[in-house]
């Protein structure tokens, strides 16, 4: 091993840093990180009387404030589309460079081959990266990754997106000019539950500088020693792969359909050019799974989103941990008040069964025998009258809710429940309160890059030579492309964001509108500025409008 800091690649001494990380988020918070997070999810999906012990006689009341809001927030910061911008260091961006650039991405799109020079070849390359970025977040359903990421930082405090490569994925392109053979292999991304990621050192917060990354995964017997058989482990390590003691067999089953815990240590080493590369070795509790190989990248595959820090630790902190006691209050406040109008609406019947022997029941109209008269008939059956109940503990509850919406940033205003007479206004007061989130929101676009360096990286590592297909003003189109010319520039990554505030849209449409008014605008150019979704098929109506001018 050619790296100067030694580390275990042994299933005993990577176990031992699994064991020690597993110690260190036990002793996190009050709970344990395990623990916190099992309850954060159950209170954010409304399983809030959970252990509670408070029987299902009467209900219990849910008045889910946690999960309003989380979605405010989520929906918040992640509603604004995203645009990455890929660039070099050392490269010009100046607004007439990227025109030129924009104009030498039109002439390749049109099919046509002007003589570039390296620096325009690398300039053209890097700007259609930005089309090729869309292309492959639609394959991979990026939209619904992000918002599962963000889902699990709001719950656990961190989100963690994985990309890997997949050579199964199949790229409709070929790797000969005959066609013959098709060319497979491209990114794929999984999202990972925090409870199942080790940090070497958490003390870190940087995940680039860890000393190595742990990876967690269940798996049955079968599969993990099929995967052993495959990477050409001995027949005494492919037997040494044994049920744990979570994941033993149930009765009646073979060994092999138990399951065994696997694990995959992620650190970097150094080639024999001297140049960086991550490393990774998979095991099970007395066997190799996968020997040492290279993933051909730089990074580790990781991307870390947190939700909120905590102070030198690599592992965010979850805004529900401190909504759990509020959430509680309001539950037991509003399941008393629930439980006191029921009793004063169908109170306690007494029978005395010495004088009824019928069954008694709501039922209206029903006859009942009585034995017996005078003074033992109109005792015979009587409602017990409930105490008073006060009105206080409703107003209560209904503070605390306003209190714990107001004071975590989901006010009326926020939440759109109020009486939209003043737009101006309202807009005002919403985007106050969106200012404190604005911390949250660069880390998400901080995040966002992260990911998109990532997948930088694969494509100039990975990729060899292939095409990419480009999805940008011109349309479609395929940009031939040779990943080692580019494998030494230092790509950066930036994510522009777009407005997406209703809000902004409607002072848009007011600004728009006065503009078609006083003349300023022609009704083709007001068509085009509308904001999406406004109108249905506005581009038929352009058509429309020219074919009209035409005639």
């Amino acid at each position: 091993m050619s790296n100067t800091q030694w580390t275990a690649t042994t299933p005993a001494g990577i176990f031992a840093e699994y064991e020690r990380g597993v110690a260190y988020k036990n002793a996190l918070g009050e709970r344990g990180l395990y623990r916190q997070n099992e309850l954060n999810k159950r209170f954010f999906s409304g399983d809030q009387w959970h252990g509670a012990a408070c029987g299902s006689e009467r209900p219990l009341v849910r008045h889910n404030v946690i999960r309003r809001i989380g979605e405010y927030k989520m929906a918040t910061i992640g509603a604004s589309p995203l645009a990455v911008n890929f660039s070099a260091g050392g490269y010009a961006d100046t607004a007439v460079h990227r025109e030129g650039v924009r104009r030498l991405r039109g002439a390749l799109s049109r099919g046509e081959r002007p003589a570039l020079t390296p620096q325009e070849s690398t300039d053209v390359t890097l700007s259609a990266l930005t089309g090729y970025f869309r292309s492959t977040a639609e394959r991979v359903g990026f939209d619904m990754l992000r918002e599962r990421v963000m889902s699990n930082a709001f719950c656990t405090g961190t989100g963690v997106l994985y990309t890997y490569w997949d050579s199964t994925v199949p790229t409709g392109l070929f790797a000969d000019e005959g066609q013959t053979e098709p060319l497979k292999g491209d990114i794929a991304c999984e999202v990972l539950d925090i409870d199942h990621v080790y940090f070497g050192d958490p003390s870190i917060e940087e995940v680039q500088a860890q000393p190595y990354i742990i990876l967690a995964q269940r798996r049955t017997v079968r599969e993990l020693r099929r995967m052993a058989e495959r990477y050409g482990r001995s027949g005494d390590e492919i037997a040494a792969i044994r049920p744990d003691r979570e994941g033993q067999p149930r009765s009646g089953e073979d060994e092999e359909s138990g399951k065994a815990l696997l694990l995959t240590k992620f650190f970097k080493d150094t080639d024999e050019n001297g140049q960086t590369v991550v490393k990774a070795v998979q095991v099970c509790r007395g066997a190799t799974v996968r020997g040492e190989w290279a993933l051909s990248i730089r990074l580790y595959p990781l991307s870390v989103f947190c939700w909120q820090h905590r102070p030198d630790c690599v592992y965010g902190e979850s805004e529900v941990t401190w909504l759990i006691p509020n959430q509680i209050a309001i539950n037991r406040m509003l399941t008393a008040s629930v439980w006191a109008v029921l009793s004063q609406g169908m109170p306690t019947l007494l029978v005395n069964g010495d004088v009824i022997d019928s069954p008694v029941s709501n039922d209206p109209g029903q006859v009942i025998r009585v034995f017996g008269g005078g003074e033992s008939l109109r005792d015979a059956m009587h409602y017990v009258d409930p105490p008073a109940f006060s009105d206080a503990l409703t107003e209560a509850a209904s503070k605390l809710t306003v209190e714990t919406l107001t004071q975590s940033g989901a006010n009326a205003a926020a939440l759109g429940d109020i009486d939209p007479n003043n737009t101006s206004a309202i807009a005002a007061v919403r985007e106050a309160t969106m200012v404190p989130l604005q911390t949250i929101r660069n880390r998400w676009h901080a995040f966002c890059e992260d990911v998109a360096r990532l997948w930088a990286e694969f494509w100039v590592c990975s990729y060899g030579e292939r095409a990419l297909r480009v999805c940008d003003e011109w349309g479609e189109w395929y940009l031939p492309f040779d990943g080692d010319r580019y494998r030494d520039l230092a790509i950066r990554a930036r994510v522009d964001v777009g407005p997406t505030d209703v809000w902004n849209e409607t002072r848009a449409v007011d600004v728009l509108d006065k503009l078609l008014d006083s003349g300023v605008l022609t009704p083709r150019q007001y068509l085009e500025r509308l904001p999406r979704g406004v109108i249905a098929d506005v581009e038929g109506l352009l058509r429309e409008q020219q074919t009209e001018v035409t005639v």
